[in-house]
């Protein structure tokens, strides 16, 4: 079968064929691909920033944002069957005793590092023709999310900040951070930094938790993020359309920054103009930059003086899987058109090099792989 991998030691992107997966255990799932998604972390890894082969391994399969049809269960499957559709889990827990997060089923707070990442961080990944794993890394898709659900994966990443984010302000005791606080008396309000998939969908999630919600990203509007914002009625703001004034009248009145840019030099920028006990969540990861000038001064002051939260949040947990599949579908009832349009392009595995090397333009690109005879795996 097909698969496009990386080779770390040669440096070099390749569409290679492979052996197909095959059902080795009775809790087995063997699934053929539909979509996979590319995102930031894929085109780091093929400018060979990171990324780790499994052992024994000169080269890795990439891909982690996945849509597939189960095609073959193990005796041992009862939750899924051949014909659904399912999401796989990106990272594995670690084998230490001593962890307690992966011990408890909680891999994205791993204590050691040693856990393994599908298509990142020492295990294949998603962008090939068929993969097998464990039904309990499966989350069932309805069908009616097909043509959007490769959108779960990179909304898993909002649903857990959500979730981290209530968690938090329940700190605020004369607050209910579970009810809108328009049914209180003052809506609140939410900034997100960048206006890729990942800050378009936590724009969804916290216009649909009843925030009203700003998008602060570089590009002037309009554009087709700037459309999608304004469709799911949050508001655009361009970096260089909006006075410091005005920027700093804004933040000062937020209540949650969900940064998605990855971008330290507008992350710190924003935090000196938060307000009174707000709540900063850090989703991107910077790559290795020229450092920049930060008043670390004026940040301490005002976290302390002014009970501010800063939070990171990398990956998630199942339940924020279950989550991603329940909202999608709810934003794909409200605002149909707008989350299709997150999705801008279709292109072949044959082609996958120019969407994983930046020539390919647009907000969400996905590999796609046409239906396939499924041979037995037997």
């Amino acid at each position: 079968m097909k698969a496009v991998a990386v080779f770390p030691g040669t440096k070099e992107i390749k569409v290679i064929d492979i052996e197909a997966p095959r059902i080795s255990e009775s809790d087995q799932v063997r699934v053929r691909m539909l979509n996979v998604g590319v995102c930031g972390t894929d085109k780091e890894i093929c400018s060979f920033q990171y990324g780790t082969p499994p052992d024994g391994s000169d080269y890795l399969v990439i891909g982690h944002e996945s849509l597939g049809e189960v095609v073959e269960v193990g005796s041992a499957v009862s939750r899924v069957k051949p014909g659904d559709l399912v999401v796989v889990t990106v990272r594995r827990p670690c084998p230490s005793p001593d962890c307690e997060p992966c011990r408890a089923g909680f891999p994205d707070f791993c204590r050691t590092g040693d856990y393994t990442e599908r298509g990142i961080k020492g295990a294949h990944g998603f962008m090939t023709e068929f993969v097998v794993d464990q039904e309990a890394n499966m989350h069932k898709v309805p069908p009616e999310l097909r043509d959007v659900a490769m959108l779960v994966e990179p909304l898993t990443i909002a649903e857990k900040a959500r979730e981290q984010a209530i968690q938090i302000q329940r700190r605020l005791r004369w607050l209910n951070p579970d009810v809108p606080r328009a049914v209180q008396g003052r809506k609140m309000h939410a900034v997100v930094l960048g206006a890729g998939p990942v800050g378009l969908l936590g724009a969804l999630v916290l216009v649909t938790a009843g925030l009203e919600t700003y998008v602060y990203a570089l590009p002037p509007a309009p554009n087709p993020a700037s459309t999608i914002t304004e469709a799911i009625g949050a508001k655009y703001l361009s970096k260089g359309n909006i006075s410091d004034e005005a920027r700093e009248t804004l933040f000062n009145n937020i209540d949650v920054v969900y940064e998605a840019t990855g971008v330290s030099s507008l992350a710190f920028e924003v935090l000196k103009y938060l307000g009174p006990y707000s709540a900063c969540i850090f989703t991107g990861v910077p790559g290795h930059n020229v450092p920049i000038e930060v008043d670390t001064a004026l940040l301490m002051r005002n976290i302390v003086l002014k009970n501010q939260v800063i939070l990171g949040s990398v990956n998630a947990d199942p339940e924020a899987f279950d989550a991603a599949i329940r909202d999608l579908g709810i934003f794909n009832q409200r605002w149909p058109d707008a989350v299709r349009s997150i999705i801008t392009s279709h292109t072949p595995i044959e082609n996958a090099q120019d969407v994983l090397l930046g020539k390919t333009g647009g907000i969400k690109n996905v590999i796609s792989f046409e239906p396939a005879r499924v041979p037995s795996s037997r």
